[in-house]
């Protein structure tokens, strides 16, 4: 991956991460962790972080996955990491378009939430290296 995909990854989950301590309403369980390390604060905007950020943030996360896949050609290792993206946004749209009930909303909101963090983990100590193919990595009898 490259090193602006791997930096808008991160930017991507924290953002949804930070951004989910605002909701109280909607997501208690992370609202009262962001209230229990100071950031309680956030909840006056909880409108602006719930319509625009929390999906900016996850989309952003979801296409740095993306565009990863173009340099490494792991197609499931870009499977599983769009996957908490994606439940990020199904969970935040299915809250604010009322299209999914509330509680299955958060069950997807908070799986995609941890989602995104295990394999932004995963990516930090393990990130991916290029698949090769016979035109780009020679073996070492090929380059004599």
């Amino acid at each position: 991956m490259s090193m602006v995909s791997r930096v808008a990854e991160k930017t991507g989950v924290i953002g949804a991460v930070v951004g989910s301590f605002s909701c109280a309403a909607c997501f208690p369980a992370a609202a009262s962790l962001g209230a229990a390390i100071g950031l309680g604060f956030l909840s006056h905007w909880e409108g602006l972080f719930m319509h625009w950020l929390i999906p900016s943030f996850a989309a952003l996360a979801l296409l740095a996955n993306l565009l990863g896949w173009f340099s490494h050609r792991r197609w499931q290792r870009t499977a599983l990491t769009c996957l908490g993206p994606f439940l990020v946004l199904l969970g935040v749209f299915g809250m604010t378009q009322h299209f999914l009930v509330r509680d299955w909303s958060r069950g997807l909101f908070y799986s995609g939430l941890i989602l995104m963090i295990l394999f932004s983990l995963w990516d930090f100590f393990w990130p991916a290296h290029p698949r090769c193919t016979s035109e780009v990595c020679k073996s070492p009898e090929q380059s004599r």
